[in-house]
């Protein structure tokens, strides 16, 4: 098994790397957007409108942003928690804990495309 999370490493990597951009990119703005621009009022009436937010959740451009933003954390939280569970424990564990986590980061990836493709 350690044979074929080497083979992957490359591309959980470029995953890893998406997944890190696009959380310290738009988390900072997230943050400002409704922990402070709400509630100081700064946000105009019905900007946040859940037809606003559907229309532009419907569209294919916005379909694929949140794809982006949902799928590549997911990959950037499991490399995350593989590295953490090596330091912790060291390479002997990493065999089943590799697998298990990206493995766990594929199957959510899906189930968001199938959701985010049924909007």
């Amino acid at each position: 098994m350690k044979h074929f999370i080497a083979k992957i490493e490359p591309i959980v990597w470029v995953l890893f790397g998406a997944g890190f951009m696009v959380g310290s990119l738009l988390l900072p703005a997230w943050v400002f957007t409704f922990g402070i621009a709400l509630p100081l009022g700064w946000v105009p009436e019905g900007a946040l409108t859940y037809e606003r937010a559907y229309a532009l959740g419907s569209h294919p451009i916005g379909r694929l942003l949140l794809l982006a933003l949902i799928v590549l954390p997911l990959w950037n939280a499991a490399n995350h928690l593989r590295h953490f569970s090596i330091d912790l424990g060291g390479y002997e564990r990493d065999g089943a804990v590799a697998p298990l986590l990206y493995a766990g980061a594929a199957v959510l990836s899906v189930v968001a495309i199938v959701a985010v493709v049924q909007l």
